[in-house]
């Protein structure tokens, strides 16, 4: 993500399970090696003292104005809540803060000198915006990009999106368990990352859902990937095509969704989860570590997805790019009320 990092790790290093080489900036978590890992985990070592402060201390320097990060020690879990100050889906300053955390937390990990520490277990995803998760991509951002012809920024944003996606998605490569708490609407780019997490955990009155094709364009973030991998080719295709919202109660019977809790239960149906997972953790992490190698995903397979949403994005019809700016508007009239109650924050360049 930094330059620091760019060069102290050549690209085929940063990534993690299954990468091959293109480049994912995330730092690789080799503390020990594998069987160092295993070992711990099947130790169950808790997070303890040190680790957890300078954890503390690492979230507090990187100043995620974006994201709001609580370490919950009792519940061996970082809990981060995505703030939407900026727009509810994700916005540059929020794809900048996303990077800008997973660099931090693999650079704590990597630490040698908490060797015999983890910080913590269980990484939850959530939402402080009241009804939305994430709305997905930035329709403004990609209307005067397609308009100016601009493919160059388009392409950086596309790989932000799925380097953010990719490291989630393996876990930042370190030896933990990903959570999605989805407690709102969760759209387009907001439903691929939360597909990306081991575990979804969605209140009743959650939305779910990809328009990507009501634009002209299909989801390129994960997507079909993710779903392709979880219910199949064909219902992953035919999910995208028909452009519709689902239900978390539909997605629990489509096998996507894992848990499904009443409307402001959703903490609650978490806090129930880690309780179970925590006694058996190292079973539950190696259950998600054969997932995904019975599965593999590779960082190409998800940029050259990317690269082929670029394409298209820039072959858009008028009319299209039309009914994207429509939906945009709409995207700003639902941010505005946290707009009118929010201290403004200031723009954040693209990780």
């Amino acid at each position: 993500m930094t330059g620091a990092f760019d060069a102290a790790f050549s690209p085929a290093d940063r990534g993690g399970l299954d990468m091959t080489s293109k480049g994912a900036d995330i730092i690789p978590f080799e503390r020990g090696g594998a069987a160092a890992e295993s070992d711990a985990a099947a130790r169950g070592t808790p997070p303890a003292g040190e680790t957890s402060r300078r954890l503390d201390r690492a979230l507090a320097q990187a100043s995620l104005s974006e994201l709001d990060c609580v370490l919950d020690t009792h519940n061996e879990a970082l809990w981060v809540y995505q703030q939407h100050f900026q727009s509810l889906g994700y916005s540059r300053a929020l794809l900048h803060d996303v990077r800008k955390f997973q660099s931090t937390v693999v650079s704590v990990y990597a630490d040698p000198a908490l060797e015999n520490e983890r910080p913590f277990n269980f990484l939850i995803w959530g939402s402080r915006r009241p009804g939305v998760f994430n709305l997905g991509g930035d329709l403004n951002l990609f209307v005067n990009l397609i308009r100016n012809r601009d493919r160059g920024a388009l392409a950086h944003y596309a790989k932000t999106c799925v380097d953010a996606c990719f490291a989630h998605a393996i876990d930042l490569n370190l030896p933990i368990v990903t959570v999605a708490m989805v407690q709102g609407d969760a759209l387009g780019g907001g439903f691929e990352s939360v597909l990306g997490s081991d575990v979804i955990i969605a209140e009743s009155h959650a939305k779910f859902g990809l328009p990507e094709i009501l634009f002209g364009l299909f989801p390129a973030m994960g997507a079909y990937s993710f779903l392709g991998r979880r219910i199949g080719a064909k219902a992953a295709e035919e999910m995208i095509m028909s452009g519709r919202i689902f239900t978390a109660r539909e997605l629990a019977d489509r096998g996507i969704v894992d848990r499904v809790a009443e409307p402001g239960e959703g903490e609650a149906a978490v806090r129930a989860f880690l309780g179970e997972a925590k006694r058996k953790f190292a079973a539950y992490r190696a259950i998600y570590q054969v997932r995904r190698r019975f599965h593999p995903l590779t960082y190409d397979e998800m940029i050259d997805i990317a690269n082929l949403w670029v394409e298209a994005a820039l072959s858009l019809e008028d009319a299209h790019v039309r009914r994207m700016t429509t939906l945009a508007a709409a995207q700003l009239r639902r941010q505005a009320p946290a707009a009118e109650t929010s201290a403004e924050k200031p723009a954040k360049p693209v990780a």
